[in-house]
């Protein structure tokens, strides 16, 4: 049986629609732009990632109920991928000085969205009557608040993000 949403459930969908696209031309537009082969890595890993929460939202809005199961082995290698940029991001290089400022605004730009799309998901999560959906998107907001760690990782192993 196909999952019938509310009127307030298709809204919520639709914002986070918007939200994902948005972070998928950022990441990739910024992934271009990015002068730290590094934070290319990264942005790109985070732009795929973002794809699947777009796939996932379009499953919704299309009335399929989501398998966690199967959507969390799906994603294990873009997730290990991501883990795997935040590792290398995190760790402080000789070239940590010479860090772009461009590179330094990019990340600050893609961390106040995260924490924004973040923050909408939070919202639909205690919306959604179906509890499959629900799981999915705190799946999918997991993930978001992932991608702000490994920016944040990012900024501090460049010294350019102090936490006081």
């Amino acid at each position: 049986m196909a999952l019938q949403l509310t009127q307030k459930e298709t809204t919520l969908l639709k914002d986070q629609e918007t939200h994902e696209k948005v972070c998928i031309e950022k990441y990739q537009k910024y992934a271009a732009q990015a002068s730290d082969p590094q934070l290319k890595q990264l942005f790109q890993s985070f732009a795929q990632q973002e794809q699947q929460h777009l796939n996932t939202i379009t499953a919704i809005m299309n009335g399929q109920v989501p398998n966690m199961n199967q959507a969390q082995q799906g994603q294990q290698p873009a997730q290990a991928q991501s883990q795997s940029g935040q590792a290398t991001a995190a760790a402080p290089s000789a070239s940590a000085a010479s860090t772009n400022t461009a590179d330094a605004m990019l990340c600050k730009d893609m961390l106040m969205t995260e924490k924004y799309v973040s923050n909408t998901y939070d919202t639909a999560i205690f919306e959604f009557t179906d509890t499959n959906v629900r799981q999915a998107l705190n799946h999918i907001q997991k993930e978001e608040q992932k991608h702000g760690e490994g920016i944040f990782n990012y900024l501090s192993s460049k010294g350019l993000y102090n936490v006081q």
